[in-house]
């Protein structure tokens, strides 16, 4: 595994007597690690390094891309929601080029360009505390299991590894094939084939527009789609999220404030009216189909789960830091609504990517608010009051 910044990561070993005495003298044990190198996490890397802050990036993936490297090969750069600029480095313009090759290969140079100092393939399985240290546990591409300890620890985890499909009846008993987002497989692979998609948000209208031409669909959602007519007004959608993370709510989905807009694929699936044919959703699968609760009965090939995602958060569940209204609390930045990073229960950890900076414009602001926190709680200005486990 590549290595960098300065420390080793320290590994489990049976010289426990050796590796208390390295502990002790405060060697092995970093300033801060990095927990994913998506945008957020390659953001946070770049500040902590400009800020001499000594650290290492722990990313599950095998290669650099984030959740970019596992997107659907039709979908190009012109048809991604923009992708803001790393920090320093432009990003790919929109074109024909495939996002899952452009956007790994601009994640890559980045990486080399700034010599960021990242690890993989590395998956965090849990984070507890140890002695007011923080200590990570990992699995590495061979399942080899390591321990490392930090004082600090920036969560950039995302969501593309926390699929969420709804809980139906029958789901076990179809006969035909389920995909979700994260395992779409393209529209030649259901050329041909009644498809149910399911979801009302970005993908599912992409997904419609991709397949409306060679597959026969069906549009499910379990409320009205809202569509989007005019300009959004960003700062207020985030402003509104970022109300909720500091309360401790869970984030709300930002196409619920943005709305949904068409681009011309999406056009044409609407001029041949598999927008207006929607339906609700069904009570039941069958093996065969679908049944709703007043009885009616449809045969679909396969179903196509476009229902989002959940924030990949388990790794960090022994901490504690979940509010009863199941979010993370955050720390409000006055002015800056997208700098909610550190949470309140425990100030040695900060959320990148999530809440308010789940986006990539958000995503490089958060990362220099994080280094900011960071660096601050390792002056012992972010360290006033010990991690706070009420509930």
């Amino acid at each position: 595994m590549k290595r960098g910044g300065g420390r080793v990561g320290l590994a489990v070993s049976a010289e426990k007597t050796a590796e208390a005495g390295r502990l002790e003298a405060g060697e092995g044990v970093w300033d801060s690690l990095v927990v994913g190198a998506g945008q957020a996490g390659l953001a946070a890397s770049r500040f902590l390094l400009h800020k001499g802050i000594r650290h290492t990036v722990l990313d599950a993936e095998p290669g650099p891309g984030g959740a970019w490297r596992n997107r659907w090969d039709s979908l190009s750069m012109a048809d991604v929601h923009g992708v803001a600029d790393l920090p320093g480095l432009p990003a790919p313009k929109a074109s024909a080029e495939p996002a899952n090759r452009a956007l790994p290969a601009y994640f890559g140079e980045y990486e080399r360009r700034f010599g960021l100092p990242v690890e993989r393939p590395v998956t965090v399985r849990r984070v507890e505390d140890e002695d007011g240290l923080l200590r990570v546990t990992s699995l590495d591409g061979e399942g080899r299991e390591s321990v490392r300890l930090t004082r600090t620890l920036v969560n950039a985890t995302g969501t593309w590894r926390g699929p969420f499909v709804p809980a139906v009846p029958g789901a076990g008993e179809f006969r035909g094939r389920q995909f979700h987002t994260v395992s779409y497989p393209g529209p030649e692979a259901l050329r041909g084939k009644r498809v149910a998609v399911v979801g009302g948000g970005a993908s599912a209208v992409q997904f419609l527009g991709e397949l409306a031409e060679g597959s026969e669909l069906l549009w499910i959602t379990r409320r009205p789609p809202q569509w989007r007519s005019g300009p959004v007004d960003g700062l207020a959608v985030v402003s509104r999220i970022e109300a909720h993370v500091v309360r401790g709510l869970p984030p709300e989905s930002i196409v619920s404030d943005t709305g949904i807009g068409l681009r011309p694929a999406e056009e044409a699936a609407r001029r041949s009216g598999v927008f207006e044919r929607r339906l609700p959703m069904f009570e039941r699968i069958l093996p065969e189909g679908l049944r709703w609760a007043d009885g009616r009965e449809e045969r679909v090939d396969a179903i196509l789960w476009a229902t989002g995602f959940r924030p990949v958060l388990g790794h960090l569940a022994p901490l504690g830091l979940r509010t009863p209204e199941g979010g993370i609390e955050l720390r409000r930045e006055p002015g800056l609504v997208q700098g909610a990073t550190t949470s309140v229960r425990d100030p040695r950890i900060s959320l990148v990517g999530y809440g308010p900076s789940a986006s990539t414009i958000g995503a490089g602001r958060a990362g220099r608010r994080a280094a900011v926190s960071v660096e601050r709680f390792l002056s012992g200005r972010g360290a006033s009051s010990a991690p706070s486990r009420e509930a």
